[in-house]
């Protein structure tokens, strides 16, 4: 019967979308190991200043998609449908702020230089 109660409050609910130690010792090793490689890259450059630029921006695209699965528990169920809604809608206007101001500063950049 308790058990009942428990259900109708919706602690099961909530509690199910906290992650387990398992799930953050994972996201804690894979963020590690994403870390140290970059850096290691850049201490001890072996690889041609674009290919390492080119990895370091891969490996730290691939560490924020851990960080929102295994941290901010982000993912394809309908319970979380909302907040990746909005999380892509944010990431979309921040890109077009960001690629649109810089594209607009290289232009008038451009153009003064050109007189």
């Amino acid at each position: 019967m308790a058990n009942t109660a428990h259900s109708q409050n919706g602690h099961d609910s909530h509690d199910a979308g906290h992650g387990s130690v398992k799930s953050y010792g994972i996201g804690f090793i894979l963020s590690v190991i994403l870390t140290l490689i970059p850096f290691g890259l850049v201490m001890y450059p072996t690889l041609p200043k674009s290919i390492t630029l080119m990895i370091v921006v891969a490996f730290a695209v691939i560490q924020v998609l851990v960080h929102l699965v295994y941290f901010l528990h982000l993912d394809r169920s309908a319970a979380q449908r909302n907040n990746v809604i909005a999380f892509v809608f944010a990431a979309i206007v921040i890109v077009l702020l960001v690629g649109l101001s810089l594209w607009i500063m290289f232009s008038i950049h451009t153009f003064m230089m050109a007189k």
